[in-house]
């Protein structure tokens, strides 16, 4: 497991950042929850008239003067986002940057398999995403104990879940992708992150354009229908795991067999 651990070692910073980030904003949209919980029925009127707007971000079936419709639209969004980001970010340039670092070589002649190096570095990227999730999902249970709200156990693990999966097949993405680049691309890593996102966004504006909630992952991260069915969306994430696992098999194929320069 030495190329774990390097991998690891070397991305220990980018990790502390982007946890530390989203677990403090986490953290301060709870903490905020007490003081904004009196005026949600204004808040709730509000997004009611906003039309479109509001039917992109779920709003408009959600009560944001309870603590799970508020933590799924304000929380959601950071964790959405700041996940996405960050398993972007973290498997794009994963097989692509030892060409871009000029390390290739020195890999490459030990007596290490191609197979073992993708497959030490896809162990490497799972274990810093759930390790950040773990971090997260305690950094919002304590913000919720500190506050005296009663937790919402069952709606906290679907959302958190929902995310993480999501994650995962950005992950899975990313790491098919970095396979076929020469140079870690920071850009197209974050470039796939907001389309996405954005997808999912017109999916909820247009129904013409529900199907997207089949393709992007972020169509079975909806707070609303989350919290409305109590339960995620088999069939998308089923769709999502098979995208994520073509991304890992295509990252086999092509690394395997690839002229490394």
């Amino acid at each position: 497991m030495t190329i774990v651990k390097h991998e690891l070692r070397q991305g220990r910073i980018s990790f502390l950042i982007w946890t530390a980030s989203i677990g403090l904003l986490l953290s301060i949209c709870v903490f905020l929850f007490p003081e904004m919980k009196g005026e949600m029925e204004g808040v709730n009127d509000l997004f009611s008239s906003m039309g479109s707007f509001t039917s992109a971000f779920g709003m408009d079936r959600l009560n944001f003067g309870t603590l799970t419709g508020y933590y799924a639209v304000e929380c959601g969004n950071v964790l959405g986002l700041g996940g996405a980001f960050y398993a972007a970010l973290c498997a794009v340039s994963m097989l692509s940057k030892e060409e871009k670092d000029r390390t290739a070589e020195f890999l490459l002649t030990h007596p290490i398999s191609r197979f073992r190096i993708i497959t030490e570095k896809l162990i490497a990227i799972l274990i810093q995403i759930t390790a950040m999730n773990l971090v997260i999902y305690a950094c919002s249970l304590g913000a919720m104990t500190a506050i005296g709200e009663e937790i919402p156990w069952n709606a906290l693990h679907l959302l958190h879940g929902a995310y993480y999966l999501l994650q995962i097949e950005l992950a899975g993405i990313c790491f098919g992708l970095s396979a076929f680049m020469r140079k870690g691309s920071v850009g197209i890593g974050l470039g796939i992150a907001v389309l996405v996102y954005f997808l999912n966004l017109i999916a909820n504006i247009a129904e013409v354009a529900d199907f997207l909630k089949y393709i992007t992952p972020f169509g079975y991260c909806e707070g609303a229908d989350i919290l409305t069915n109590g339960c995620l969306d088999g069939v998308k994430i089923a769709i999502g795991a098979a995208i994520c696992l073509a991304g890992i098999a295509a990252a086999y194929l092509k690394y395997a067999n690839k002229d490394i320069q």
